[in-house]
């Protein structure tokens, strides 16, 4: 299923959302422009586990390097599709955790739900030589914390009834759940084998995980009162 957007308008204009999608556009057409040089600063910016491990272990480098790779990677994408799919998500659903968080909290919990689907997808393969970038761990989070404060949130579906397609408005929590469910039984599913790379299922995992539960640490499931004067 893929969503088309959400019947849940905020109160505040997303300026932190907007942002965000501008600097991954941005980012992704310097990519563009680097040509054969690409795979090397892939290999110098995206997160590669085993280069974080050498480092832990053994000092190769100083841990600095490869620990700030972990928030770089976050704004690097493999193809058109990768960055679509994931700015679609992030514009669908970012302005509502915007608005209910704040601009500044909203832009910390972003980068920390960046921060823990790294984290985890490095624990679960951390002598993989194969660069992860993306957005989706991040993304992940702000869908966690979507679930976590609109479960009940009309979300704009398309169903792909094979041969036929369906608009409906589902719950957030059967979109997003039913998301999570498949990015949990395929990453339980990629324990049991290593391959060359794909999709790093356990960021997806940790981000959503971290979003989820960050909702309530930072205040984020009661709405944001405005203030007014009064007379």
């Amino acid at each position: 299923m893929i969503p088309l957007r959400d019947e849940n308008p905020s109160a505040t204009t997303p300026f932190v959302t907007w942002v965000l999608v501008a600097i991954n556009v941005i980012v992704f057409v310097f990519e563009l422009s680097l040509g054969p040089e690409l795979r090397t600063f892939i290999f110098d910016w995206g997160l590669v586990p085993a280069r974080l491990t050498l480092a832990l272990r053994f000092g190769d480098e100083p841990i600095t390097g490869p620990a700030l790779t972990v928030f770089s990677s976050m704004f690097l994408h493999g193809g058109w599709l990768h960055l679509v799919g994931n700015m679609w998500y992030l514009w669908i659903f970012g302005d509502n955790i915007e608005d209910r968080l704040g601009h500044v909290k909203y832009l910390v919990f972003y980068l920390l739900a960046g921060l823990a689907a790294g984290l985890l997808h490095y624990a679960t393969n951390s002598e993989s030589r194969v660069p992860t970038v993306g957005a989706s761990g991040a993304i992940a989070g702000v869908l966690g914390a979507y679930l976590a404060a609109f479960p009940r949130a009309r979300v704009v579906t398309l169903l792909p009834l094979f041969p036929f397609f369906r608009v409906v408005a589902l719950p957030a929590m059967v979109v997003l759940g039913l998301w999570f469910v498949i990015q949990f039984f395929s990453g339980a599913l990629s324990l049991g084998y290593s391959t060359g790379g794909g999709v790093a299922w356990w960021a997806h995992i940790g981000g959503f995980g971290f979003g989820y539960l960050a909702m309530w640490a930072l205040g984020g499931m009661r709405p944001r009162t405005s203030q007014a004067w009064v007379e």
